[in-house]
């Protein structure tokens, strides 16, 4: 079935956003990637002297980006020598100012931030491509739903970790609903795990598992490369 001229100018305006996204993340991957590789010199792993002016580049993404609420670098362990941190991550806080936020990098502690097992991370670290989680709730950081953006950090060929921004979903709505709005059934932006980012009705709720038999539900891929992005929507 092919779809409505609403749904395809939905499907074109959330692609052109999201892919917006990606570049600004990208470009945060790449700015990371070209300082390591200055900074390391020769050197066999990252130290602290490699990580000299980092936060420079987080904290200039959340100035241009207002719609993320985090952002940042988070390292595969091991290319890092002993004592370095693992993650450099920058949030905004009360009033819009932005500051570091001390994640807990205690293994065996009950908030322990095993990263390297999440999806954005592995997902990057497997593919060296983009990757994209959530809709998940983040209970470590604002206990409310988000969504993960990821770049891989490439230095001198070898994967080196992920530069990545967060976006809540409450701040998510009203830049991308308009065109979900547009769409005059039900409708909604789901992710490659076939979950609910964010939808134009009750059918949809964030974070639920969508119904693959649901009658007449039509899906149509988002130009967004790697991330497995798809408008749904009845037909």
């Amino acid at each position: 079935m092919m779809p409505t001229a609403q749904v395809a100018h939905a499907a074109n305006a959330l692609s052109s956003w999201l892919s917006g996204v990606c570049t600004e993340v990208n470009k945060l991957a790449s700015d990371v990637s070209s300082l390591l590789e200055r900074n390391l010199a020769g050197k066999p792993g990252i130290d602290v002297a490699v990580l000299a002016g980092l936060d420079e580049y987080p904290r200039d993404f959340l100035a241009r980006n207002t719609f993320a609420a985090g952002a940042g670098t988070f390292f595969a362990v091991e290319t890092l020598e002993p004592g370095v941190p693992a993650l450099d991550w920058w949030a905004r806080k009360e009033y819009g100012t932005i500051g570091r936020l001390d994640l807990d990098m205690t293994p065996g502690s009950s908030r322990y931030y095993d990263y390297e097992k999440l999806p954005f991370f592995s997902t990057a670290a497997s593919t060296g491509e983009q990757s994209l989680w959530g809709p998940y709730v983040d209970f470590l950081g604002f206990e409310e739903y988000i969504l993960t953006f990821a770049a891989p950090l490439s230095v001198n060929g070898r994967f080196t970790g992920v530069a990545a921004c967060d976006i809540r979903i409450k701040d998510l709505e009203p830049l991308i609903m308009p065109a979900l709005r547009a769409i005059s059934a039900d409708a909604a932006l789901v992710n490659a795990s076939n979950r609910v980012i964010l939808g134009n009705s009750g059918l949809y709720l964030v974070g639920e598992r969508i119904k693959p038999d649901y009658p007449n539900q039509q899906r149509m891929n988002l130009d967004v490369p790697h991330l497995g992005l798809c408008l749904i929507y009845i037909a």
